[in-house]
């Protein structure tokens, strides 16, 4: 049955069908080796139940936020920041590009968005300063990865939901191996500034100009407490946090004038396409999980690692293994909801904490998006530094090997994943 579904999956997703719909024909397919009756009235059932769960509408206003905060200029104030703090020194453009998906991370939490409105303005600076346009375009692709590991995280909340695990420990688990990420892509860039010789950019920043540059991105730079802070302490539930942000985003564009109704309009409407997109894959994914489920094919995979239930670190590896090139042909969406019912128990058996799963998943997620040959943000970074995407893919993977590195640290660590939870004493 498993193989039969697998395959169906496969062919239609060759043939150009939606991905929901490809997904939702492999559940048939795997309901004909059940019980075809129950097709009826499992299907609609776990269709509308995958998506009928309250904390899932804070995915939505996080998109929002994002949105509105491109649109009321606060992006613009974010990289203007980020120039100033870094922007000096030799291979300067580079650190701005990681330093701004940092900041960037804090109030988006999506990879694509970060690769698009970063990409679009420092690929072309950058190349006019002598780096190579694919290795500006691979930064830029790479240093968003940063986005969903930072909270907050629109990968996280989804694994919040299948595993009940707290939203707010997860969001505080990632601070650090997003930094981290961070950290060695600007070694990474360090370098190749190096190695290429490129010029200084400019004279060190004056304490006026960065005062200026702070008190402009001071606004954006809240959100992120506003959203992390009020999930920690208790004070605010993430689908409330998200509203909140999403309020605070809109009075602020508002009152600096640069967040006009039309503008308004098109960041709704952006964001309730992205939004029906992702909710429908996950509809769809829940149908097959529950099939999974049925048939006991989680029970099954956990006998599969029995030999090696007793070391966490080589489970937790040989999980990464099949999400890593899980993600290389699926949706990242719809792998993660896939997945994770699959290989919660595994790690439970292996006595992995729950949160430390959830770091290592979402990251694996994150870097799919980066590796060929349907990493999306490789086809966003592609379009924005106008390369062959062919020529991308050949030169990505030292990137997606500096996301693996922090991965396997990750593993082999697990303390740079739970010292912030632990810090917090549960409080998330």
């Amino acid at each position: 049955m498993t193989l039969a579904m697998f395959a169906s999956f496969i062919v239609h997703v060759l043939l150009g069908l939606p991905l929901f719909i490809a997904l939702l024909v492999t559940a048939v397919v795997g309901f004909m080796f059940i019980d075809p009756s129950m097709l009826g009235r499992i299907v609609p059932q776990q269709f509308f139940g995958g998506i009928n769960v309250f904390s899932l509408m804070a995915i939505p206003l996080f998109i929002l936020a994002g949105n509105l905060m491109n649109s009321a200029g606060l992006t613009q104030q974010l990289m203007t920041l980020a120039r100033v703090l870094v922007g000096h020194l030799r291979g300067g453009l580079g650190y701005v590009n990681v330093v701004s998906s940092v900041f960037f991370a804090g109030v988006n939490g999506s990879a694509v968005a970060d690769t698009s409105a970063l990409g679009s303005l420092l690929v072309p600076a950058m190349k006019k300063e002598g780096y190579s346009p694919s290795y500006a375009a691979g930064l830029t692709a790479g240093s968003s990865l940063i986005g969903p590991i930072i909270p907050p995280s629109i990968f996280m909340i989804l694994y919040a939901s299948l595993t009940n695990t707290s939203v707010g420990d997860l969001f505080l688990a990632g601070v650090v191996p997003g930094l981290l990420l961070g950290l060695v892509f600007m070694v990474m860039n360090w370098l190749y500034a190096r190695k290429a010789q490129l010029p200084v950019s400019g004279q060190r920043p004056t304490m006026g100009l960065f005062l200026q540059a702070l008190w402009g991105a001071m606004p954006a730079l809240l959100a992120p407490f506003i959203i992390v802070g009020g999930i920690v302490f208790g004070v605010v539930t993430p689908t409330e946090s998200g509203a909140l942000t999403v309020a605070y985003v809109a009075v602020i564009g508002l009152c600096n004038k640069q967040l006009s109704w039309q503008r308004l309009w098109s960041a709704l409407v952006e964001t309730a396409r992205l939004t029906s997109a992702v909710f429908l894959i996950m509809a769809a994914s829940a149908v097959v999980s529950w099939l999974l489920s049925y048939a006991q094919v989680p029970k099954a995979f956990i006998t599969l690692f029995d030999p090696i239930i007793e070391q966490p670190i080589l489970v937790l590896l040989l999980l990464s293994l099949i999400t890593f090139v899980t993600g290389m042909f699926m949706e990242e969406v719809s792998a993660l909801m896939l997945l994770t019912p699959i290989f919660m128990p595994v790690a439970m058996a292996a006595g992995v904490d729950p949160v430390h799963l959830g770091i290592i998943i979402t990251l694996n997620i994150t870097i799919a998006l980066i590796t060929p040959p349907m990493g999306a943000c490789v086809f966003v970074a592609a379009a924005v530094s106008r390369l062959e995407i062919t020529e991308l893919f050949k030169t990505i993977w030292p990137f997606v090997a500096i996301a693996l590195l922090v991965l396997i640290l990750l593993i082999l660590f697990p303390g740079l994943v739970l010292w912030l939870p632990g810090l917090f004493g549960g409080q998330a």
